[in-house]
């Protein structure tokens, strides 16, 4: 009995050890989680790219050029793992290994990539777009297309549309910038297939992980047509996209000009026409499109007459080659990608430039729902916005700050190089930016300060 009774307790004392064990185990688990999570939430408060701006970006907001795509909850068969990540319509198969994976890996239907390289696309102009005329003699184009672990099929069907839609007399040449990328479709099988392009394709492979800015600043010192066109590697040009841009640059050599960004559904891989927009920032530095000035539509160019832009939406844009140089190329410091287009649309502005976006040039693009290293890419998305803060913003940073206070403790690194470029380029200040290109983002700034100063005063006792 004695021996039974020890059993017993042994039993129980073994079953106590295991659940404390356990409990133990479980709340070191979930410190630890919540840490991190806290580490996360800290970088991505700290500016421009959490998960709310994202989710923004991609499907828009009622102004935002979107996809039409209906949002459907995985089914309860899903792994945790594509729960957290897929957001996709009815059509996409959870079923198929291949496609989650794919989604995972590249953020878009890579089961629909595969099944062509190239395809015609539907003109997404304006009727009158189409009974406008270019000079025969226009300057010549480098484009410019930088890719990192891109699905092949993505880049290639970029490539061959430029290839397709473009005037030859007007193809300089087409630089593909391989910043190290680690697919090895990426490697012979690219070679291999580029092979049909040869004499128009530089093919360029960088020696170690550079950025997106240093990519296309290697690119550019490769060039030699007179505009450069910055493409990204997941995009599809549309019917007689490069005339308008080099017909607007060949009137102004400081012009800079965008065409509109329409949409390929990141699904179906349907391209789908977007309206015609303003690109615009806040005080939080979030890029967002914004509607057009009813005037910019009137007269007789009507919704084909170029449109002002205060800021570029981002990758996608044509410049001349020697302005592109004089005016500083990119900011070198900067890392990964984000706020380079931010950055380069300020100093075109004040430093005597212009941007514009041009109705008459469509160009589609993937808006991927899932990136690989959100964290390292949002930490250099703060880093970038810092450094163009601290050199071109002026006083005016102190609105960005008072939004975001522990940006002030946070590491930029050296910007004597970019301050010394804006005084060699007598650059105007931002004060001049926000009075002649943007003044609504000063009524903005008045708005939220006369708003803050009614919340102070409700807050006060009553005496």
């Amino acid at each position: 009995m004695m021996r039974n009774v020890g059993i017993q307790c042994f039993f129980c004392g073994s079953l106590m050890f295991g659940i404390c064990t356990a409990l133990l185990f479980l709340c070191f688990h979930y410190n630890h989680v919540s840490k991190l999570q806290e580490q996360t939430q800290e970088v991505n408060s700290v500016l421009f790219h959490d998960e709310k701006l994202q989710q923004h970006m991609s499907h828009g907001s009622r102004n935002t050029p979107r996809s039409h795509v209906s949002v459907q909850r995985p089914n309860k068969n899903e792994t945790k793992e594509q729960r957290s990540h897929l957001k996709l319509n009815k059509d996409f198969n959870y079923s198929d290994p291949q496609a989650v994976r794919g989604f995972l890996k590249y953020g878009f239907n890579v089961v629909i990539s595969s099944l062509g390289n190239e395809r015609h696309v539907p003109d997404s102009r304006n009727k009158m777009c189409r009974k406008k005329h270019y000079p025969a003699r226009l300057p010549t184009a480098s484009i410019i297309i930088c890719f990192y672990n891109e699905e092949f099929n993505a880049l290639f069907r970029t490539v061959s549309s430029v290839m397709m839609l473009t005037p030859h007399h007007l193809l300089e040449e087409i630089i593909l910038v391989d910043d190290m990328s680690e697919f090895d479709d990426l490697k012979e099988k690219l070679d291999y297939h580029l092979e049909i392009f040869r004499g128009k394709i530089k093919l360029i492979r960088t020696k170690k992980r550079e950025s997106l800015p240093r990519a296309r600043m290697i690119g550019a010192s490769r060039a030699s047509g007179d505009v450069l066109v910055f493409l990204d590697s997941h995009c599809e040009v549309n019917v007689m996209w490069l005339q308008p841009l080099l017909a607007a640059i060949r009137e102004d050599h400081r012009m800079v000009v965008c065409p509109v960004i329409d949409v390929i559904d990141y699904t179906t891989l349907e391209y789908q026409p977007s309206p015609v927009v303003r690109d615009v920032f806040n005080w939080y530095l979030q890029f967002k499109w914004d509607t057009v000035f009813s005037y910019e539509m009137e007269g007789l160019e009507g919704p084909t007459r170029p449109i002002r832009s205060p800021v570029m939406a981002g990758g996608i844009f044509a410049m001349k080659r020697h302005y592109f140089n004089e005016l500083g190329r990119y900011d070198k410091g900067m890392n990964f990608w984000g706020g380079e287009n931010v950055e380069l649309s300020l100093r075109i502005w004040m430093c005597g430039g212009k941007l514009f976006t041009l109705p008459c040039s469509r160009v589609g693009h993937i808006n991927r729902q899932h990136m690989v290293n959100q964290i390292g890419l949002t930490r250099a998305m703060t880093y970038n916005n810092l450094r163009l803060v601290h050199v071109w913003l002026d006083e005016y940073k102190e609105q960005v700050f008072l939004r975001r206070p522990r940006l002030r403790f946070i590491p930029y690194g050296n910007i004597s190089e970019r301050v010394e470029l804006s005084k060699q380029l007598g650059c105007k200040s931002f004060q001049w930016y926000l009075e002649t290109v943007f003044p609504e983002l000063e009524a903005e700034r008045q708005t939220n300060h006369l708003h803050l100063q009614r919340v102070k005063k409700s807050s006060r006792p009553s005496t």
